[in-house]
């Protein structure tokens, strides 16, 4: 049996098919257009239960200064940003792009 060539398969984008190879670029530019809005959006979208939910993980995580967070897929940085707070030592957060880096770091200052 032969398989297809990546060139010409295809992923879901929303309602859409999309060549596989063009829908990392088309979800990145996704977030580029709403990072300045995300935490208002995720309010929004989860009635402020992302709020909840986020409490009680650094609940268990029992920040320290001793202790590395590394929050991958980290958004504009609130966990880490509370991680902080509450006395937690270095953070590092991963996300998909540099704009949303850039919003997390504002609130950071």
């Amino acid at each position: 049996m032969r398989l297809p060539s990546l060139d010409h398969q295809t992923t879901n984008f929303g309602f859409q098919k999309v060549p596989m190879e063009s829908k990392s670029g088309l979800v990145r530019d996704v977030f580029n257009s709403v990072s300045p809005k995300y935490d208002l959006m995720n309010d929004l979208m989860s009635f402020g239960i992302h709020r909840l939910w986020k409490t009680a993980l650094l609940d268990w995580l029992t920040p320290h200064p001793k202790k590395v967070l590394l929050d991958v897929a980290g958004g504009t940085g609130d966990i880490a940003n509370r991680y902080l707070i509450r006395g937690g030592g270095p953070v590092f957060v991963c996300v998909i792009n540099q704009t949303m880096l850039n919003v997390g770091k504002k609130k950071l200052e």
